[in-house]
């Protein structure tokens, strides 16, 4: 497991927003905060340090953040802030700029100028839920003048780089209690390789960029989509190649230095066999036919789908599953 886990509910009534507020204060540049619900404050977060970056999934009562000069001049930890909104809507003020950011939106701000979160009037007792990234401006391998241009703009991420930056912070937290402590510095790795992807992107500034941070950050991309077109049979390293435009021979460099000793088709099977794998042990799947099972993770072959179950796992798909729903039932 990776990241601790804040519920409001573990602390005494009348300390719930004075504690999340201190929490929030370690998570991002301390800010003013108010809430109209205070005296009867809710909030959900994780904090996830992944290397110098940290990422906090969080659901809360609608709380305003104003972040002063005064505050600046105070305490700046040379960060960047984006904030991913799932659920509920904000008004953010930054820059000269004024926005209102709703569901799938993503905003960047600057600790070094001030900044102002505030909530439309007569929400009521709405929570605001969403994703909090904070890493540090030196490991953005672009110009500050050019990130400048993204600051208080209303971003919004439902395709290419922006829709897999947004997949991935959502993740995490879905993946967070079967992540190891080893894995964080990676994942901070990747995580700054897909914004300096996609902010990139967005300003046309894509030549910019080191090599090596366009390479991680394609690499990236690539396994997401694999992992997206999995149920079809048709996915070979040809076909992945041509839908990324590159050559059948950079497609495989890329995962010898990724992953060396591994080559895209093993990934793909090994990825293929572990849906399935869960497939078989899941007790609402237990009437479903294994060959059904197999065909939705692109394994239309039920005696090609055998031989490579039993040697990746040691048994044949029916005797792990009778062995795992068993395993499941109640003594």
């Amino acid at each position: 497991m990776i990241g601790t886990v804040f519920r409001s509910d573990d602390v005494p009534k009348e300390h719930r927003f004075d504690y999340w507020r201190e929490l929030m204060h370690q998570a991002i540049a301390p800010s003013e905060m108010r809430c109209e619900f205070a005296d009867d404050f809710w909030a959900r977060q994780r904090l996830m340090a992944l290397g110098p970056v940290l990422v906090w999934p969080t659901a809360h009562l609608v709380t305003g953040f104003r972040r002063t000069e005064k505050l600046v001049r105070q305490s700046d930890p040379e960060m960047y802030h984006l904030s991913l909104v799932l659920g509920g809507g904000l008004g953010f003020e930054h820059v000269g700029r004024t926005e209102a950011y709703g569901p799938s939106d993503l905003w960047l701000s600057d600790t070094s100028r001030p900044y102002e979160v505030h909530a439309p009037a007569g929400l009521g007792r709405q929570v605001i839920w969403g994703v909090g990234l904070d890493f540090p401006k030196a490991l953005l391998p672009l110009p500050p003048a050019r990130v400048q241009g993204l600051l208080g703009r209303r971003l919004a991420a439902r395709e290419g780089v922006g829709a897999l930056l947004t997949g991935f912070l959502t993740g995490l937290e879905q993946q967070a209690d079967t992540l190891q402590p080893s894995d964080a510095p990676r994942l901070g790795t990747v995580l700054v390789d897909l914004l300096a992807a996609w902010f990139a992107q967005v300003l046309e500034a894509e030549d910019a960029l080191p090599p090596e941070t366009r390479q991680r950050a394609l690499t990236t991309r690539i396994r997401a989509f694999v992992r997206q077109n999995l149920h079809d049979p048709e996915l070979t390293p040809p076909v992945i190649a041509a839908a990324h435009h590159i050559s059948l021979s950079y497609l495989h460099r890329l995962f010898q230095e990724d992953s060396p000793g591994e080559t895209v088709a093993a990934w793909i099977r090994s990825q293929r066999l572990a849906g399935a794998r869960r497939d078989l042990a899941d007790p609402a799947l237990a009437a479903t036919p294994i060959h059904t099972i197999a065909a939705r993770w692109g394994l239309v072959r039920a005696s090609d789908f055998t031989r490579a179950f039993r040697g990746a796992y040691g048994v044949s798909p029916m005797e792990y599953r009778a062995r795992a729903l068993s395993a499941g039932e109640p003594k």
